[in-house]
């Protein structure tokens, strides 16, 4: 079962993030096979973190909560809460498989709360499906009720990211600057 995770950080937290940083990669790091997408929405100064998204398949809602909430700074009180809903990944694909590549363009989190539960909108993936870096629908418990659409996007500027959801379906519509995540490598 897939699932998709959305930590917003605490105001004040960086201090506190920086310290955990290592703690936080060694705790992703026992995930690293269940891992569909990960890394930090930054604030528009493209620097300062603001949350840290990860999409995982995992066996189960007990799973996928016991990953969000024993997260080193979750628990620590970086983040001030956390969303967490079943996912479906349209494209079956993860965030390395990307053809786009890791760094090239700006990147969004794009998350689209819906209007009313169970009123599906967005549930085919848009025709330019080479600027999608994750795609799908965020769910309830039980798999099946739409509760929204989530989306990792390449795009020019927050609006053609935004673009991507069908306005006028969600209540609101968020968009986040976001980069690949993971521990630094020789090659970034």
């Amino acid at each position: 079962m897939e699932y998709f995770c959305y930590h917003r950080d605490r105001p004040g937290s960086l201090a506190l993030r920086d310290e955990l940083l290592e703690a936080h990669w060694s705790y992703m790091d026992q995930y690293a096979k269940e891992m569909i997408a990960r890394g930090p929405t930054l604030a528009d100064d493209g620097d300062t973190p603001t949350g840290s998204v990860h999409i995982l398949d995992l066996p189960d809602s007990a799973a996928a909560r016991a990953f969000a909430l024993d997260e080193p700074n979750y628990q620590a009180g970086a983040y001030r809460d956390v969303l967490l809903r079943r996912w479906r990944n349209m494209l079956g694909r993860t965030m390395w498989e990307f053809p786009g590549g890791r760094t090239e363009g700006n990147r969004y989190l794009v998350i689209g709360l819906g209007v009313a539960p169970g009123q599906a909108a967005d549930l085919t993936v848009p025709d330019d499906r080479d600027e999608l870096i994750a795609y799908g629908p965020l769910l309830a418990d039980d798999g099946t009720t739409w509760l929204g659409t989530a989306a990792l996007v390449r795009a020019p500027d927050p609006g053609t990211a935004r673009a991507v959801l069908t306005p006028d379906r969600y209540a609101d519509i968020e968009v986040h600057n976001w980069v690949f995540g993971g521990r630094p490598t020789t090659e970034d």
